[in-house]
């Protein structure tokens, strides 16, 4: 039987975790019924855009109310509006699945 020991928190750590923090108050202007954030940096090591240590890449599922009768372009604008300063601070790629409630 092999026990894992927790390592410390690392810079990076701390640094993705103050982005992701960021995105989560940003986007709760929307008062999302849901919100689910994750953290794709990893994934593209080696490719464009990506820095060791920080938020790079970043999948966001989101419903909320005020999504209701816009068109996906829309949606999509709202959320990068929301997050243009997490954008100009290296955030290099979002996919967005934003819904209204009930899709």
């Amino acid at each position: 039987m092999s026990t894992q020991i927790p390592r410390p928190p690392t810079p990076s750590d701390d640094a993705v975790a103050q982005a992701l923090a960021r995105v989560r108050a940003a986007l709760a202007e929307l008062s999302p019924s849901v919100l689910e954030l994750e953290d794709e940096s990893h994934r593209h090591e080696g490719h464009g855009g990506h820095r060791p240590g920080q938020l790079t890449h970043l999948r966001v599922r989101i419903v909320a109310q005020a999504f209701l009768g816009q068109s996906r372009l829309a949606r999509h604008r709202l959320v990068n509006g929301l997050l243009a300063d997490e954008i100009a601070r290296g955030l290099h790629a979002l996919a967005i699945e934003a819904k209204a409630p009930g899709e």
